[in-house]
């Protein structure tokens, strides 16, 4: 075997048999037969985002359930708890912060929405802010979703690189690919194809079925690890507790530490708000529904969510009591002490039997669809109407038949294109998981929306609070500066350093050379006005350059969206041009 190759399941204590294929085969047979039976082929573009706005409100819920889990949750979440020092910490930011922001968003955020017919938030942004912040909304989302995705999808591959070693190992010696460019593969194929098939309709009807496959899934994992340990359920949570591990509540303030209670209140209330209301992965599943109330309900249902979180939890708890009793070794241990996050596909290769482990694989393959489906979706969408709906607009009527049907096909390459997009950032992934600063998978895919998250809550926040009183003019500026902000907080390294530099310069000189120019020669503000805002935007810059110098992170990923959020509402209030007329 080559040096770094992994070893075939075998060589791990089990192998993936031709039951389970049939297991895997099975559930994606059915769940391919109910996602189309109940959705026809769409005819135009809002049969195709928004599913005729008819969908009822438990697949709307099911279908946010699964696209917030994600592989991530299934693999990397057992393996935080297990590793020394973990505990259910984690917890808090979904049972407390993510509760609080479900409600605000469905209080505020929805019926927002729902006052016109649009595809996404981007839209109701734009209409009240202008349509120069729809473009900016529209480039944050699609940079935050593919960096947020590609976390997930890799995670997922590497599971299946490990489970499916035989097979891929084979592929790899006919072809020269590697495996894990196999198990991307695959994954973003079947997104792909499924998205394309039937639009956010099928998305969300094979979504739920896909949570159905997940819940079977934790539910037989936890089963089966706990018979595995001598003395039950008990001696699995007897152990934990020795350990430490059934801590819930953090309490420190370090705003460095990720998961205290906190964060969880202030962080992570301000991200779930983010996630589920201005980010068109799951926005545009309420827009789904028929009515206010729906996709209220359809909201509030979705915390049903913490559920499958915990039974993950419990995963990891079993699992440490399983490797108390049964500890790591050979090959095994190697492969663990490289990435912790291998400790469930271990589990899964290892222990447990067949099919049990063929329903688990599609359980974790179920996972990654139904969130890179969604995004696909969602990034399709949201590029179709910020850029080539506007653009075709000056040139033909789009209410014409033959212009539906050219918007739809434009729609379905911009899924594949996504598609092929998505899957090589989940290969760059391989890089970006070693660095230190990401313990785990899970960290990392959190993380990563955070770059843009927060600037598209200012966007929403900026057409709420000062709705027909400010144009988004200064919007288009603090939004840039934001993702600034946040890259400066995090990156430290030499390199970090003089990117932000470079950045810093760039949006300095853009300033002067398009809006001070523009605005001189309008009279548009005073000069006065106008020194202050240039002043302003100087000083925002050299706060980001400041942070960049630091020699860590001041704070924990659950901390960027907020920082991001206020430095993009601030600078887009004391930056806007004009009242909006």
């Amino acid at each position: 075997m080559d040096e770094g190759a992994l070893p075939p399941p075998t060589a791990l204590g089990g192998s993936f048999g031709w039951l389970d294929w049939a297991v895997v085969a099975a559930l994606f047979a059915l769940t391919h037969w109910i996602g189309t039976r109940n959705s026809s082929k769409p005819a135009t573009i809002r049969e195709f985002f928004l599913g005729g706005r008819k969908l009822p409100w438990y697949a709307v819920a099911a279908s946010i359930v699964a696209t917030e889990i994600s592989a991530v949750t299934l693999i990397s979440l057992p393996a935080t708890v297990f590793k020394d020092g973990g505990d259910l910490s984690y917890l808090q930011l979904g049972i407390i912060g993510l509760f609080l922001a479900r409600w605000i968003v469905a209080l505020v955020l929805i019926p927002r929405y729902f006052e016109r017919e649009i595809y996404s938030p981007y839209d109701y942004m734009g209409a009240t802010l202008g349509r120069g912040v729809r473009g900016m909304t529209t480039v944050l989302f699609s940079i935050g979703g593919v960096l947020g995705q590609a976390a997930r999808v890799y995670l997922t591959a590497v599971v299946l690189e490990i489970v499916l070693a035989e097979p891929f190992a084979a592929l790899e010696a006919a072809s020269g690919v590697p495996g894990l460019w196999w198990s991307v593969g695959a994954i973003g194929a079947v997104s792909v194809v499924w998205t394309i098939l039937g639009g956010m309709s099928t998305v969300i009807w094979t979504d739920a079925v896909l949570f159905a496959v997940f819940l079977v899934a934790i539910a037989a994992s936890i089963v089966t690890a706990v018979a595995q340990v001598d003395g039950g359920a008990s001696q699995v949570l007897s152990l934990a507790d020795a350990a430490g591990k059934l801590r819930f509540f953090d309490l420190r303030t370090d705003p460095a530490i990720a998961y205290t209670l906190w964060a969880a209140l202030v962080a992570n209330t301000i991200v779930g708000v983010g996630v589920f209301g201005t980010d068109q992965l799951m926005a545009q599943r309420v827009f789904c529904c028929g009515s206010v109330r729906e996709a209220q309900k359809a909201m509030l249902a979705s915390y049903a969510s913490m559920l499958v979180t915990c039974g993950v939890a419990c995963v990891g708890l079993a699992l440490y009591a399983y490797y108390e009793q049964h500890p790591l070794s050979g090959r095994a241990l190697e492969l663990y002490t490289e990435k912790s996050d291998r400790i469930f596909p271990l589990f899964i290769v290892g222990v447990l039997p067949s099919p049990l482990k063929g329903l688990i694989v599609a359980g974790a393959f179920a996972a990654a669809i139904s969130s890179l489906d969604s995004i696909l979706a969602a990034l399709s969408q949201t590029s179709l109407s910020a850029f080539y709906l506007p653009w075709r607009a000056r040139r033909a009527d789009l209410d014409r038949p033959e212009e539906q049907r050219r918007a739809l096909r434009v729609s379905k390459l911009l899924v594949l294109v996504f598609g092929v997009l998505l899957c090589a950032l989940a290969l760059a992934c391989e890089v970006i998981a070693r660095d230190p600063r990401f313990k785990n998978v899970l960290d990392l895919a959190l993380a990563m929306p955070g770059y843009t998250q927060g600037a598209l809550l200012a966007a929403f926040a900026l057409a709420f609070v000062w709705r027909g009183r400010i144009d988004g003019s200064g919007y288009l500026w603090s939004a840039p500066l934001s993702v600034l902000m946040v890259f400066s907080v995090v990156w430290h390294a030499p390199w970090a350093r003089s990117t932000s530099l470079v950045a810093a310069c760039a949006l300095l000189a853009a300033w002067i050379a398009v809006r001070v120019r523009a605005d001189l020669r309008s009279a548009a503000l005073s000069r006065s006005l106008l020194g202050a805002q240039t002043l302003a935007f100087a000083g925002g810059i050299s706060l980001a350059l400041w942070l960049s110098r630091l020699d860590a992170a001041p704070v924990a990923w659950p901390w960027f969206s907020p920082i991001g959020a206020l430095t993009a509402f601030v600078f887009g209030w004391a930056l806007a041009r004009r009242p909006a007329s």
